[in-house]
């Protein structure tokens, strides 16, 4: 493969230069310092990608040179692997395929691009904790669930109070640790101070806190119990499940009162570092619970734009709930944290007027006040809703502007976990039930997506940079 390369002046040259002069008598003596060459450091474009042929799959890592256009094979080409249920690209320089196995830990492995141009696996894997949600803070990619706490906690009835269950792989030590449960500083029981149990949807770092959305859960069989019922509102008491049943993310057991009772409101946790063991909880109104939902994952719905505010999007998933007591009448949403406050300011937009009704399934942020937001095609009101187009959203200006470019919705069979910018640009994988999918290219400013580098494969999964650093083994 061809690979491009990014030029690093080095200075020495010019130091040594001043300090001779700076000890001369004469200005004019040429300089005879040796010039130091260019450092020529490899880069690629990698691009997890998937194949399916009589009825087997093989996972592939592929790497490109540039993303405008052309086409890469994974015919007798790439690095193959075990695919990964997410995949995240940690500042241009490490690759970790996160594996999620139906609620067991699954096995985790990272990549990095050698000092010659290579992609290549590092020596360790290992097993992280079930997780719903992930991110980045300091030195660490953090995925987090919540489970059962520690059984010496448990109540009369033997029913465990909840906890926030997280791995912290530290990503240039290449190691792992999980969190310790029997501190109380991670127990998710009671977290908001109405009885109910949260789990944190994303993990965003800002001004050296890390914020995540605290998205309310309902009452564990712990908090049903938790002084005979106090914290079943009056009128919920049948929703309170007499017996265990449900499947995959919706199963419940006895005892639990599953879903939120209060579906109108949206809490963000402000944590001091990873360890949560201080923390600011902040409330608002105007949006219900901020995150994405697809199955038993949590997608982040708070981000940062590039002067410091922080934007927190509410696609209103508690329209979609059953019982009326548990759906929320409020709108799509987005509030603002400005920066440098821990409050939210009156910053608000209804997305819902400009969207004709649909909602949004994830958000990104791309440049400036600019996000992508992958859109439902329908209201959550009717059956049989799709997240099949993007949209751009203008923070700034409260302006929600569908792209134009892309294959029909008809057409789009999926998207890749999450877009990679460059200089501005938003670079998101396509998949489509006809031909071979893409990268497409979308400009924030025009809302406008061009065709780039065609995979020929039957799916691509993501689209990310690594970068040869020499800090790497």
């Amino acid at each position: 493969m061809k690979q491009n390369y990014v030029l690093r002046g080095i200075t020495a040259a010019m130091l040594s230069s001043v300090l001779f002069t700076a000890c001369s008598d004469d200005d004019s003596l040429p300089d005879t310092s040796t010039p130091t060459p260019d450092v020529e450091t490899p880069h690629a474009y990698v691009i997890p990608a998937s194949t399916t042929a009589s009825g087997n799959t093989t996972h592939v890592l592929l790497t490109a040179d540039q993303l405008a256009a052309g086409s890469v094979s994974t015919l007798n080409n790439g690095l193959v692997n075990d695919g990964a249920s997410q995949w995240i690209f940690y500042r241009d320089q490490y690759l970790y395929g996160l594996t999620y196995n139906q609620g067991n830990a699954g096995d985790t492995r990272s990549y990095i691009l050698t000092a010659d141009g290579a992609l290549t696996a590092r020596s360790q894997s290992y097993k992280v904790k079930r997780f719903t949600t992930h991110g980045t803070y300091g030195p660490y990619i953090i995925t987090a669930s919540t489970g059962d706490g520690p059984t010496e906690w448990a109540d009369a009835n033997g029913y465990l109070p909840q906890s926030f269950l997280l791995s912290y792989l530290d990503v240039a030590a290449e190691t792992k640790r999980d969190n310790d449960t029997q501190n109380p500083a991670f127990l998710s029981e009671n977290f908001l101070g109405n009885g109910e149990y949260v789990t944190l949807a994303g993990i965003l770092e800002h001004n050296q806190k890390l914020y995540s959305v605290a998205v309310p859960m309902g009452l564990s069989q712990y908090g049903t119990k938790d002084g005979n019922g106090k914290w079943i509102l009056p009128g919920n008491e049948d929703l309170v499940k007499t017996e265990s049943g449900g499947t995959n993310s919706s199963s419940y057991e006895k005892d639990e009162l599953q879903w939120t009772q209060y579906p109108d409101s949206c809490w963000v946790a402000i944590f001091d570092d990873e360890t949560l063991s201080s923390k600011k909880i902040i409330k608002t109104g105007k949006i219900s619970y901020a995150c994405g939902r697809q199955k038993s994952q949590y997608y982040q719905m708070i981000w940062e734009a590039s002067n410091g505010d922080i934007y927190v999007f509410s696609p209103s998933y508690a329209k979609t709930m059953k019982d009326a007591r548990q759906q929320t009448k409020l709108p799509a949403g987005v509030v603002r944290i400005p920066n440098g406050s821990e409050e939210f300011d009156d910053y608000y937009c209804n997305l819902e007027e400009q969207s004709q009704g649909c909602s949004f399934l994830r958000s990104w942020p791309i440049a400036d006040d600019y996000f992508l937001l992958l859109m439902y095609d329908r209201p959550f009101s009717q059956s049989g809703y799709t997240a099949n187009r993007m949209a751009i959203f203008k923070a700034e200006e409260k302006k929600l502007t569908y792209v134009t470019g892309l294959p029909s919705s008809e057409q789009i069979t999926g998207f890749g976990f999450a877009p990679y910018v460059e200089a501005g640009i938003a670079h998101i994988a396509v998949t489509t039930a006809d031909g071979y999918p893409a990268i497409y290219q979308i400009d924030p400013a025009t809302a406008t997506a061009t065709k780039g580098i065609t995979v020929e494969a039957t799916q691509i999964n993501g689209i990310g940079k690594l970068t040869a650093t020499a800090s790497q083994p």
